[in-house]
């Protein structure tokens, strides 16, 4: 080959990521395994294929103790290593999972076991679930008592997160409870999972990301209408290109689509299409 074609060679990389926006190709297409907990229970292994054949590479798991209530019992009796192989087999990884912030204060040494076993890099904390008339002190308390088993979490080689509600975005004595979360959390222990569907409120992802620079893991997608409907990724009012330049400041690792099923083929293809 001469020098001419060696050269053309050496430059397909550089095309190649040319017609890639900007960050995209950082991010495998993902899902969140709640909104399809009942086809799960149905057939585990076919689901987890069905979701890789719509074009999603990797999965967020809910903890089956954590969640046997909440539709995660077919679970419970599964040995970890088999789930693990399940989710290979099916083509997929799971670098992450959510679990209740009782599992992480009062079991945190069993849920640890599970996530090495699982292969997770990520654990996610739900929510505080504090009630309606919780106080910023109730969820700075709260946000302390998460920074002692994120240390832990550390220590073990995983990553600790923290997943807002929109109940995050109401406000106490003029307050933002995100913005008195976000001050009390410790930036290196906990980052922060987005959920974008506070766009209902007003609160879009790509401002939070800028805001804090460096201080989220990953984020759950949904897209929604003027309206409040959702709908597949890409047909609602989010500016996902917008979105995903800012989740790069952020630190955003992995996005997690988490929709009604018949929403997931027509969101996978459109973040393909990016």
């Amino acid at each position: 080959m001469g020098l001419g074609g060696a050269w053309a060679l050496s430059q397909i990389p550089g095309l190649l990521r040319a017609r890639t926006p900007p960050g995209f190709s950082d991010f495998p297409i993902g899902f969140q395994t709640f909104p399809v907990r009942d086809r799960l229970a149905k057939d585990f292994a076919g689901t987890l294929r069905t979701m890789a054949g719509f074009g999603y590479q990797v999965l967020e798991m809910c903890s089956p103790p954590g969640y046997v209530g909440a539709g995660f019992g077919f679970l419970i009796n599964m040995k970890t290593a088999e789930l693990r192989s399940t989710i290979s087999d099916a083509g997929l990884t799971c670098p992450s999972c959510h679990f209740t912030f009782t599992e992480l204060t009062d079991k945190l040494d069993d849920r640890i076991e599970f996530a090495q076993q699982l292969g997770l890099t990520q654990m996610i904390c739900s929510s505080f679930w504090l009630p309606a008339t919780a106080t910023i002190k109730d969820y700075q308390d709260a946000s302390d008592k998460l920074n002692m088993c994120a240390e832990k979490i550390k220590k073990a080689g995983m990553q600790t997160g923290y997943h807002n509600h929109e109940m995050e975005f109401a406000t106490r004595d003029g307050e933002l409870i995100y913005d008195a979360i976000m001050s009390r959390l410790d930036p290196q222990l906990v980052k922060m999972q987005f959920q974008t569907e506070v766009i209902n409120l007003g609160y879009k992802a790509a401002t939070y990301f800028t805001k804090y620079p460096g201080r989220f893991i990953s984020s759950h997608l949904s897209d929604w209408t003027a309206e409040k409907k959702e709908v597949p990724i890409g047909q609602g009012i989010i500016d996902w290109k917008g979105f995903f330049a800012a989740a790069k400041t952020g630190g955003v690792k992995n996005i997690f689509v988490e929709m009604d099923f018949d929403k997931f083929k027509d969101s996978a293809a459109y973040l393909r299409s990016l």
